[in-house]
């Protein structure tokens, strides 16, 4: 439920950070600055928990799986970029082997997200592409959330938004994995 006062998502009795912690220096930071950091991280919480349900809701919308909205994904850019999608273009984006590859454009085109096409320049394989009715369900349910994000960085100032591009990019610094995880 909302916490009215920072309208930050806050479930009764739960508390996922913690004000005390031995593997962060606080000593420089007042009890307030500990305070905002623990509101900004459990914001962010929020924000990664609204995140996944929406993933999850057009997963179960458009009856896929993670590997197959990553290679849709992929292959909807792409073809608004104007570049030609191999089977071995998805392989590199998801992840996955040349024959799981197989296995996810033949589940795909049966579903009727994707067709195969004529390669331009090599006939020893053909492009992968996304359905017209495929691309115009992205595009209402995925497009417009999207654009929802963009609107709220929109309403920032420029000020603001410089102030979060540097947080977001300090994180992703800060998330890259380390020790016995790298």
């Amino acid at each position: 439920m909302p916490d009215p006062e920072n309208d930050v998502p806050r479930h009764p009795g739960m508390r996922y950070f913690s004000r005390e912690s031995d593997l962060v220096d606080r000593s420089d930071l007042s009890e307030a600055d500990i305070d905002q950091c623990v509101r900004v991280m459990e914001a962010l919480r929020g924000w990664q928990e609204a995140a996944r349900a929406l993933s999850e809701a057009s997963k179960r919308y458009m009856k896929l799986n993670e590997s197959d909205m990553r290679a849709i994904r992929m292959i909807i850019q792409s073809q608004q970029q104007g570049r030609v999608v191999t089977p071995k273009d998805i392989a590199n984006e998801v992840g996955i082997s040349s024959a799981s590859t197989t296995k996810l454009v033949d589940r795909l085109v049966a579903g009727g997200h994707l067709v195969r096409a004529e390669h331009p320049s090599d006939r020893r394989t053909v492009c992968i592409e996304v359905t017209e009715s495929t691309r115009l369900s992205a595009h209402e349910t995925i497009g417009r959330q999207h654009a929802r994000r963009f609107a709220a960085a929109a309403a920032m100032a420029p000020g603001d938004r410089e102030v979060v591009i540097r947080f977001l990019k300090a994180l992703s610094d800060a998330d890259e994995p380390q020790g016995e995880l790298a």
